[in-house]
């Protein structure tokens, strides 16, 4: 299960916590994902496409705020998607962190399936680079 971190910077931090607090403005930010379908602002169905290697997949399922704390600007985020084919899964846990002008995204994911069987240094650098575009995305908003 791969284990990834990256650092941001906040030039706002209450409006950056609006978005990390609230999935309909947190999962636009993912590179190539959509909110389907929202119940609530901490919790969604979404859909992201992601391309590895040759191969195009597009992944869809809950995302849910697990825990936010305002007053530590923390929040954490599980995922729990399945491949449109239906040959993979992909679950994650995502803890976003913010606070003196930075902000820090630590994720755990596990792959598995068609899109597990690329290989772990193929799956790590996929994940890297959603989290590098995220991470500049949530700066940006």
């Amino acid at each position: 299960m791969p284990t990834l971190n990256e650092s941001f910077s906040v030039p706002n931090p209450s409006q950056t916590w609006a978005i990390v607090s609230d999935l309909n403005k947190l999962v636009p930010c993912v590179p190539n994902a959509r909110v389907v379908s929202a119940d609530s602002p901490s919790s969604v169905k979404a859909e992201i496409s992601v391309n590895m290697g040759a191969m195009g997949m597009k992944f869809s399922g809950p995302v849910t705020i697990e825990s936010a704390d305002a007053g530590s600007q923390t929040v954490k985020i599980k995922a729990n998607t399945k491949e449109a084919g239906g040959q993979s899964n992909a679950s994650g846990d995502v803890t976003i962190s913010l606070g003196g002008g930075s902000g820090t995204i630590n994720a755990v994911a596990n792959v598995t399936g068609k899109a597990g069987s690329m290989g772990e240094g193929t799956v790590v650098a996929v994940l890297t680079e959603l989290v590098r575009q995220f991470s500049a995305n949530v700066a940006k908003a």
